[in-house]
This record gives C-alpha cells, structure tokens and sequence, in this order.
C-alpha cells in the first residue's frame, strides 16, 4: 500500500473574501486553483509546516487557526493525499505572490466557478455553503 502524503492548506480571510492561489502554468496540474500550503515535512506538525508554507508562498507570519476540514484524495496512480484545511484569520504582512501565476481575493460562494484541483472540490463546496 502506497504511504499517504499529508497536505495542508490555508483558508485566509480578509475582508469577506478568501485568498486563492493558480498554480503555474507548466507546474503539475498548471493552471489549477488552489488554497496556499503545502506538504508537512518530517518532524513537522500540520500548523507549523502551514505556517513556514505561508510565509515561503506568500511572505506572511500567520496565526494558523481552526482545522475545517481533513479527507484523502487519490489522483490517479499517485500514493494518496491527505488533505488538511485549517483556517487563518490572523496574519502579518501583505500577501505577495512568490509560488503562484496568480493570487487573488475571491468571495467564498464565486469559489465554485474556478477551475480548482479536483482533491480541493469537495471542501470547496463545503466551504461555499459554510463560509460567511
């Protein structure tokens, strides 16, 4: 049996919008939206590789907050993912775009309309009902 990757990612929020990331275009699945993370290196807890994640994507210092939600995903022949969503409603600096296409800010109920990973689309819809 395949070991499962552990995955984590960062629903920042500011101003009633949620920070979404597009991956690069000739990067594993270019093009595809995301939320920023990324994986947990050994010896790493879940919030603290989230926050070196953050600040390496986005040269933030964040709070890691409330974990939302946790599920693996499998894409195709690849070992399976676990996918951890923890909230971040706390942070320093200004988001900047070291590891994206592009960043941008986007209300939670538009998140449905872009063109995400397909590990991310179950808890996009989750958080398009449950995020206000």
């Amino acid at each position: 049996m395949a070991k499962v990757v552990s995955v984590v990612a960062g629903v920042l929020t500011h101003g009633g919008k949620i920070l979404i990331g597009q991956r690069k275009r000739n990067d594993w699945h270019g093009l595809k939206w995301e939320f920023p993370g990324g994986k947990i290196e050994p010896g790493e807890e879940p919030e603290q590789a989230l926050a070196r994640e953050l600040r390496e994507e986005l040269g933030i210092e964040a709070i890691v907050g409330g974990l939302l939600q946790r599920y693996q995903f499998q894409y195709n022949e690849r070992p399976p993912v676990e996918l951890v969503f923890y909230s971040i409603t706390q942070f320093s600096g200004v988001p900047v775009n070291y590891e994206f296409e592009q960043i941008l800010w986007e209300e939670a109920h538009r998140l449905p309309d872009y063109d995400f990973l397909d590990g991310d689309r179950e808890f996009i819809a989750w958080l398009a009902r449950h995020f206000s």
